[in-house]
């Protein structure tokens, strides 16, 4: 049964106290946090101060996502900050062994994620080290893009390959243009979480939320 991730990108800071009750009414259990810092990806947006104030707001799993060049230079101050879940990317880490295990000595879960154009088969020699594996079906930095259909073989590819290979406990997240539309293809593929913010955001908050996991939930695969 895959579970949905909310993605605070696509937010209205203006009343963001309001939207994270109504998150926590409609029951969601994770809170997705892009964080950018304008060289891994072109946009900027949050730091590990807001990391810390949302965290005396909510508190479901904190799904903090580093889209920055060479993150174990952050590693310590975003688990401090309380983020349960810190994922990293792939192609950003000139040393993504070493940053892995910084994330678990600093106490946190470590993710890594790739790009969409980035073969899957990239992430194997790092599993042991990994509690989620991220596919982006967008090109990083930006919400509301639509989703990458190619990239739902990699997650079928990456599900094959956990499972057969003694890493069934590694969840597999995706995140970008997560819709109704979508939603059940990527759980289907064997995705454990999945990301989504303007389609949460965009009108009836708890209604959205309902209705995206009654879609994904109705693949038989997850």
């Amino acid at each position: 049964m895959a579970d949905l991730a909310v993605s605070l990108l696509s937010a209205d800071f203006s009343c963001l106290e309001k939207q994270l009750q109504e998150l926590k009414e409609a029951d969601v259990k994770w809170l997705h946090i892009d964080v950018m810092d304008g060289n891994f990806v072109p946009s900027i947006s949050f730091g590990f101060p807001i990391v810390k104030t949302l965290r005396k707001a909510f508190s479901g799993v904190f799904d903090v996502h580093l889209m920055i060049q060479e993150p174990i230079r952050y590693i310590k101050e975003f688990a401090e900050s309380g983020s349960d879940m810190i994922t990293i990317h792939l192609e950003a880490c000139e040393d993504v062994e070493a940053t892995l295990r910084w994330i678990r000595e600093c106490g946190c879960k470590a993710g890594l994620a790739v790009n969409p154009h980035t073969p899957i088969e990239e992430v194997y020699p790092y599993l042991h080290l990994t509690d989620m594996v991220l596919a982006m079906t967008v090109q990083p930095g930006f919400g509301g893009q639509k989703y990458i259909h190619s990239v739902t073989k990699k997650v079928e590819t990456l599900h094959k390959y956990l499972n057969e290979n003694g890493f069934d406990s590694v969840l597999i997240e995706v995140d970008g243009g997560i819709c109704l539309e979508t939603a059940l293809e990527a759980a289907d593929a064997g995705s454990d979480i999945l990301v989504s913010g303007s389609s949460v955001f965009k009108g009836n908050i708890g209604q959205n939320v309902h209705d995206l996991l009654e879609a994904m939930n109705h693949s038989e695969k997850v």
